[in-house]
């Protein structure tokens, strides 16, 4: 399947403000690179090589100059423009005439997703050709999220955003697998109480139908929200531990790009020689030194 990705990096960013009244919050850095890397190479991790960057009007250059075509790591970069916040299911609207008729994945921009195993379950929902796959993920409070219940055997019957009596632990985190028919089904929503096209709402008819996965995330994979000062901090944090006690970078695009063979050697040096001065590039180049 030729499954397509979006990467939702919208929205005013008001609860970083005032990091954010000039700067897209997935412009920001999550210690060594930009947020928006990480949303991106999960979904490179996933086997995805043709992309669309859905942003502002403001910022839709600044992640041009960022990102480029995305040619420079075997992929294919396209931009959208989303003019105000409409919920996260108007990327499917937005991004309609990407998709076709082909299957995609929307991930947001602001999420990062690390751990043991968490390839091999987001293979297994690309390679899902009907319907669409969710992922849970246990949290202390879920009340701030979508939250799934479940039947006694542990299949989904219901998902509630932002409940006041969460009916389990398992938020429903920032990435979604859809089939063919999302663009359709996107389209019959109507915006809820806050004026917006509720993911939620989408992920419901999927439900109703019988079509609605769920996959767990397990207790070795973390997914960081980097939404506010706090959890920025705590996301950038967590990435300068990890990458200095093993000396291996997490969503390093150039790094997936070359381990999945969409570029090679003498690619990936001309990028590394242009990344020598901030010791990003001397990594690329270790890299290429063990594969010699």
């Amino acid at each position: 399947m030729n499954r397509k990705g979006i990467v939702l990096a919208g929205g005013a960013g008001t609860r970083l403000y005032p990091l954010t009244r000039t700067i897209s919050k997935q412009l920001l850095p999550v210690y060594d690179k930009p947020m928006i890397y990480y949303p991106l190479s999960i979904l490179m991790l996933a086997g995805m090589r043709e992309i669309l960057v859905i942003t502002t009007p403001r910022d839709e250059r600044c992640f041009r100059d960022l990102l480029g075509d995305g040619s420079r790591w075997g992929i294919r970069l396209d931009y959208a423009e989303q003019p105000k916040p409409g919920g996260l299911a108007q990327a499917f609207i937005i991004g309609k005439a990407f998709i076709a008729s082909h299957p995609s994945c929307l991930i947001l921009g602001d999420n990062i997703f690390y751990g043991r195993g968490l390839v091999g379950q987001l293979r297994t929902a690309a390679e899902r050709e009907q319907g669409a796959t969710v992922f849970g993920y246990w949290v202390g409070d879920p009340q701030p999220y979508g939250v799934a219940e479940f039947d006694p055997n542990g299949c989904v019957v219901g998902l509630e955003e932002k409940p006041r009596h969460p009916k389990s632990n398992y938020a429903v985190t920032g990435i979604y697998f859809y089939d063919h028919q999302v663009c359709d089904l996107a389209a019959e929503l109507r915006p809820s109480a806050r004026g917006e096209l509720e993911i939620t709402d989408l992920n419901n008819r999927y439900l109703a139908q019988g079509e609605l996965f769920l996959e767990k995330l397990g207790r070795g994979v973390a997914w960081l929200d980097t939404g506010t000062h706090e959890s920025l901090l705590q996301a950038g944090n967590f990435i300068e531990t990890i990458e200095l006690r093993q000396g291996l970078k997490i969503c390093c695009p150039e790094e997936i790009a070359y381990r999945q063979g969409w570029i090679d050697a003498d690619q990936l040096a001309i990028i590394a020689d242009s990344l020598t001065k901030s010791g990003y590039g001397d990594y690329l180049l270790e890299l290429l030194a063990r594969d010699g």
